[in-house]
């Protein structure tokens, strides 16, 4: 709004303002999240009180304390945690917590990554909302952040200037819609459902196994003078190999049709000729229940990428390509990332090696919650209707007197517009400001 405006368009500014507000803040921000005990939650970092106190380790806040408490702070969004407790109702903030009031001890079960310490990434950037251009993609494991370049989905941007301001509007999906004028990445947001870093890849046994088998994407090369490329795409599996399996057991059943006596190894056992062929669901019910298998049924995993992990392991540089023909490469290079895309859940091998480790991790087997303040009834209301809510929740008294210093500022107001109204002069900005700042300096001299 510049220096005047039409009442319509003051009106139409409010309103757009309110819906922003209740779009942005749908939320309650009564109650901090202390007495719920280790959740998975939005955390925030207040990087005030963590100047505050250089010597302490830095601490997290629940969303409620983040507008409540440490509304004037500059804080910086971790976004979900998971087993997070609020810190700001203990003694390890200084700032005291207006909505638990009672002091508590710092928490001994939170986990504190180095996010906390305003470095995200394995290349422990700093991250700046005004200045970074690249899109940052959650691990699902560690819930760290990391660039795109830095999971070599794309080449890193000659600098990270801030991003422009304009932008054409469309379809804001992840990683498409990242970074202005920056190519689309090796691998779209719509081609992977989860994340999960090289480091946590490397320590989570099931995902090790799994890590570029079909449905666990990743960004490798044979050698440096190579191209990224994707490999654990389901169009890339052996053709070959399915029509086999498929061949193979069609034939296993006309043999077993026409000699009744015959034993297929690995196959149902042989059912009597009397009466003819069974129906196929009758023939499975005769076998015993399925059990948890005693072999991994993890898919079979390129050995370049076992190297690759194992080189990872060991800390050792491998910015050496393949010697010899890209076909004939024996090693990969790469981060080590996985990128799992939808139903992963539903593969993972249960095995008496694989299972135990899942069920460590529950995020692996069944999706978590997150929580979420409770919603705000008077989210979208315009500042009338929440005064005239705030008003019928006073005592009468209070009130009445609410009501007549209204009425009393309303007609100081008409005696200050009715000069412009007379004259046909314009109402700026400036003259509204000069009305309330006359009026705060008559309260303020009364006081004394």
């Amino acid at each position: 709004m510049g220096d005047s405006a039409t009442l319509t368009s003051v009106l139409e500014s409010q309103a757009s303002l309110v819906q922003e507000a209740a779009l942005a803040l749908p939320h309650q921000f009564s109650q901090c999240t202390y007495s719920l005990g280790h959740i998975r939650q939005a955390v925030y970092l207040c990087l005030t009180c963590a100047r505050a106190s250089p010597s302490s380790s830095p601490r997290g806040i629940c969303s409620a304390c983040s507008i409540a408490c440490h509304t004037d702070h500059e804080q910086l969004e971790l976004f979900p945690k998971r087993g997070f407790r609020c810190d700001c109702p203990t003694r390890a903030l200084a700032h005291s917590c207006t909505l638990h009031t009672t002091l508590e001890e710092p928490n001994e079960g939170n986990v504190y990554g180095r996010n906390f310490e305003s470095v995200f990434c394995r290349c422990r950037r700093p991250y700046d909302a005004e200045k970074e251009q690249e899109t940052m993609i959650q691990c699902l494991a560690c819930e760290d952040w990391f660039h795109e370049s830095c999971l070599n989905l794309r080449e890193r941007p000659p600098s990270r200037e801030p991003t422009p301001a304009a932008e054409p509007a469309g379809d804001d999906g992840a990683s498409d819609a990242s970074s202005s004028g920056l190519p689309p990445p090796l691998i779209r947001a719509d081609d992977y459902d989860a994340l999960v870093c090289s480091e946590c890849v490397r320590r989570i046994d099931p995902l090790r196994r799994i890590a570029g088998t079909s449905g666990a994407l990743m960004v490798v090369r044979a050698s440096e003078d190579e191209s990224w490329r994707v490999i654990g795409k389901e169009s890339d599996e052996p053709k070959e190999a399915s029509i086999d399996v498929v061949g193979e057991r069609d034939q296993n059943e006309n043999d077993v049709a026409a000699a009744p006596d015959s034993r297929v190894t690995g196959g149902k056992r042989e059912r009597s000729p009397v009466g003819g062929q069974e129906p196929e669901a009758k023939r499975a019910r005769v076998s015993p229940e399925p059990g948890p298998p005693s072999e991994c049924l993890a898919p079979p995993q390129d050995p370049r990428i076992a190297k690759l992990l194992s080189t990872l392991d060991s800390g050792v540089p491998h910015n050496e390509g393949a010697n010899g023909d890209s076909q004939n490469a024996v090693k990969y290079l790469g981060a080590g990332d996985v990128f799992l895309t939808e139903g992963w859940r539903d593969r993972w091998c249960h095995c008496k090696d694989c299972l135990p480790s899942l069920q460590t991790r529950p995020y692996l087997l069944e999706e978590e919650e997150t929580y979420e303040p409770p919603e705000d009834p008077d989210s979208g209301l315009s500042l009338e209707e929440l005064g005239m809510r705030a008003l019928q929740r006073l005592p009468r008294e209070k009130a009445i007197n609410g009501i007549m210093a209204f009425n009393a500022m309303r007609d100081d107001l008409m005696k200050h517009l009715r000069p412009f109204a007379e004259g046909g002069r314009e109402v700026t900005e400036a003259d509204i400001r000069a009305f309330f700042d006359a009026r705060i300096q008559d309260i303020q001299s009364k006081r004394r």
